[in-house]
């Protein structure tokens, strides 16, 4: 029986002091929030969700980098190869989802949760936060080697996102290039970068790494 697609966790967190990121605070420590969460277009560097804090402005949040989608099913295959409990935020999603090919989601294609509609636009690029906040050795390396990374999104359309909300895919782009082939394009076979090109709704950090920039989370 297919399984509907649906976020089964809406995450929102604090900022909270850490050792792993130049600015001495992350905010990766993502909690389910128990009722609807307001979702608007955010300032530069800001998050898209009411309640949710971003730290290192240089590299997170703003327009084109508004909520984080990782799929339940990847954090469970995740929770078998590290042989530890992976709880829903985990990985500073903003949204668990369920029954959604995240990393076969066209980047441009558009997302009806709620009464808010997301655009796709970058995978998410591992650093050394997300390593420092999980404690596993050689976790950028195991990571990007998996290249299921999650999916950025900017807010199209603003509105209420809540935990059992159905998410409807709607308006694919004709490039076809997926949040796994622009991840792989970004780290390990930046041959494909040539396909990034004809993605106009990539991420602004995700097109300067087009030009060899790199982020530090």
């Amino acid at each position: 029986m297919e399984t509907l697609p649906l976020v089964v966790s809406v995450n929102v967190g604090p900022a909270r002091p850490t050792e792993h990121s130049d600015v001495g605070f992350t905010g990766i420590d993502k909690r389910p929030a128990s009722g609807p969460v307001q979702v608007t277009v955010p300032g530069r560097g800001g998050s898209g969700l009411a309640g949710d804090v971003l730290c290192d402005t240089r590299f997170h949040g703003g327009v084109t980098q508004a909520v984080y989608a990782f799929a339940r099913e990847d954090l469970d295959e995740w929770a078998s190869t590290l042989g530890r409990v992976l709880d829903n935020g985990v990985f500073g999603e903003n949204l668990t989802t369920s029954g959604l090919d995240v990393t076969g989601a066209i980047v441009g294609e558009r997302w009806r949760i709620g009464s808010a509609l997301l655009e796709v636009t970058a995978p998410r690029i591992p650093c050394r936060t997300f390593a420092g906040w999980l404690g596993e050795q050689g976790w950028i390396k195991t990571f990007t080697k998996r290249a299921a990374p999650g999916a950025y999104l900017r807010v199209v359309e603003q509105g209420q996102v809540r935990a059992g909300d159905s998410v409807t895919v709607l308006d694919q782009p004709s490039h076809g290039v997926s949040v796994g082939e622009s991840f792989r394009a970004l780290t390990t076979a930046r041959d494909l970068l040539p396909r990034l090109l004809m993605v106009e709704s990539l991420a602004d950090t995700a097109r300067k790494r087009l030009g060899g920039e790199s982020e530090s989370e």
